[in-house]
């Protein structure tokens, strides 16, 4: 199995730490996100691996090499202009009928195997991996009617929804809906591909999940790699 992973951004939100450090190779723990992120794609049986550069491009690839040293095949394709993540998918050759993608900032357990293999049970052209997350307002939130009178007032309400991890399967067909050069991101190619009328799957599966460019995310990671027990629910062995 094939995986592409997208490490082109300047990674704004973890500033200053971006400044001199590509996003991927910001340490949690004692280890770049960038290489947790591999050992788990190896661990799932993904063996080829393409990243994707732009900001800092060289020392990503300095650091990660040809894969050999995590039982992966490494191979880069670099930016020369900001493509966004699904634009730079068009610059890769040898891509397989199907392959996945997973941004270079994100933490989690999701099983990628079983990911992959239900895109391709359920032949689509894309499927996105999603999690519940639930969201606490600090504020009063009131609404009103047509007349302005109080219809409701909630305090601190809570609310449930399905996010995006961050982590999808393609299939290689789907980069037809974009043109060469084209800087896209992979939500407007999700839009392309249901406009175009294209099925597009959305797979649920257990496990934790972590945007490490949200700075909230990124302490939690740091408190969880701080101890064994924590680093290990996250980080397969060697």
């Amino acid at each position: 199995m094939q995986a592409v992973i997208l490490a082109g951004g300047k990674g704004t939100r973890l500033r200053p730490f971006t400044a001199t450090l590509p996003k991927p190779l910001v340490p949690v723990g004692d280890l770049p996100i960038i290489e947790v992120v591999v050992r788990q794609l190896r661990r799932f049986g993904f063996r080829d691996v393409v990243i994707s550069t732009g900001h800092l491009a060289e020392l990503i690839e300095a650091f990660c090499g040809n894969g050999r040293k995590w039982g992966v095949k490494i191979r880069y394709v670099r930016e020369d202009k900001p493509l966004s993540t699904a634009g730079a998918l068009k610059l890769i050759k040898r891509l397989d009928s199907d392959f996945l993608t997973i941004n270079g900032d994100v933490l989690t357990t999701l099983d990628f195997a079983k990911l992959f293999r239900f895109h391709r049970k359920r032949g689509a052209a894309a499927t996105i991996g999603v999690c519940r997350r639930t969201t606490r307002l600090d504020f009063g939130v009131i609404e009103l009617d047509g007349s302005e009178t109080l219809s409701a007032y909630k305090e601190k309400p809570s609310y449930d929804y399905l996010v995006s991890m961050g982590v999808n399967v393609f299939d290689r067909n789907a980069l037809d809906h974009i043109r060469k050069s084209e800087a896209l991101g992979i939500p407007d190619l999700i839009a392309r591909l249901k406009k175009a009328g294209e099925l597009v799957a959305g797979y649920q599966g257990a496990g934790d999940w972590l945007d490490i460019g949200r700075p909230e995310d990124y302490e939690t990671a740091q408190k969880l790699f701080s101890s064994p027990k924590g680093a290990a629910h996250y980080l397969p062995k060697r």
